[in-house]
């Protein structure tokens, strides 16, 4: 087994962690370094999103399920019903910040991609959680390229959620087409080529990171996202198309994985196997990849529409 980052033991040893919610935040920092671009990422993460509706059910009283953001549905985000700002909402836009600017990135050599600023980049204001504060990160996100978490990882920093609407994401990258095409990726590696954007994208940027950076700096966060609560059905969109890619060839796809067991698909650690083990610190005690492998196999029993 690869190495990790020593697990998050209990809310008492991370200063930032000051409810349940935060035991999840914690977790996902503390293996951010094996968990994102890599061959772990999408078993990993359908684990995490199991983890976060069995809380709600057994701790919360929750009796429904863990929904999905179906991104193409919805172009223009504000007047989705996830982020329109209504009670029934996940809240909506942040205030208009003046000092947001547009992004440059490379997705690869010689392309650069100019991405417009969002509509907001201040405090939520509006629905549910317009008073939601969240304790820890910010990162910067050339931290991610670091072999050993920041100092400063699990520090208590009080703030305001923030967001900041981008249709030009979502109607760029996480259209139809974009799902379409994924879907129709004939490997793992095309797959999660198409999904993230890394490290040989046929479609620049990928719709997973799209959707986190169509929320704004805090869904951004490479580290501490789920902070938002978008993060959840953003993740469970993820899982769904997977699902869906899986169940169209049980028998070549149900258990093709690829990459190393960390971030970046760094050549220095294993290849991942069915039998690879992951972390989740104080949530769950480590689990083989065979046993996230598919949604109607041991502990899990769900499907998706």
């Amino acid at each position: 087994m690869h190495e990790v980052s020593p697990p998050v033991l209990s809310v008492d040893e991370v200063p930032a962690v000051r409810s349940r919610y935060d035991d999840f935040t914690a977790v996902h920092i503390n293996y951010t370094l094996q968990i994102h671009n890599s061959g772990t990422f999408l078993p990993w993460h359908r684990h995490f999103i199991w983890l976060w509706e069995k809380a709600l059910r057994e701790e919360c009283g929750f009796t429904g399920t863990l929904s999905y953001w179906n991104w193409a549905l919805w172009p223009n985000l504000a007047a989705s019903p996830l982020f329109d700002g209504s009670e029934t909402s996940l809240s909506g836009d942040g205030e208009f910040n003046p000092d947001e600017q547009a992004a440059q990135l490379t997705p690869a050599p010689g392309q650069t991609i100019t991405i417009p600023r969002g509509t907001g980049g201040g405090c939520i204001r509006t629905g549910p959680f317009k008073d939601w504060i969240i304790n820890m990160g910010p990162f910067n996100f050339n931290e991610s390229h670091y072999n050993s978490l920041p100092d400063h990882s699990f520090a208590y920093n009080p703030r305001c959620l923030v967001r900041s609407l981008n249709d030009w994401l979502i109607q760029t990258y996480n259209n139809q087409t974009v799902v379409d095409t994924l879907l129709a990726s004939p490997d793992i590696i095309e797959f999660q080529n198409i999904l993230g954007g890394f490290p040989n994208p046929p479609i620049p940027l990928g719709p997973h990171h799209t959707g986190h950076r169509s929320l704004g700096p805090d869904m951004l966060d490479f580290f501490s996202s789920p902070q938002d609560p978008a993060f959840w059905l953003h993740h469970g969109m993820v899982d769904r198309l997977w699902t869906m890619w899986q169940d169209a060839d049980e028998m070549y796809r149900r258990f093709a994985l690829n990459g190393s067991s960390t971030t970046w698909y760094k050549t220095d650690t294993p290849e991942v196997t069915p039998m690879t083990m992951v972390e989740f610190g104080v949530l769950d005690h480590p689990r083989p990849l065979y046993e996230l492998m598919s949604p109607r196999r041991g502990k899990y029993c769900y499907s998706y529409t």
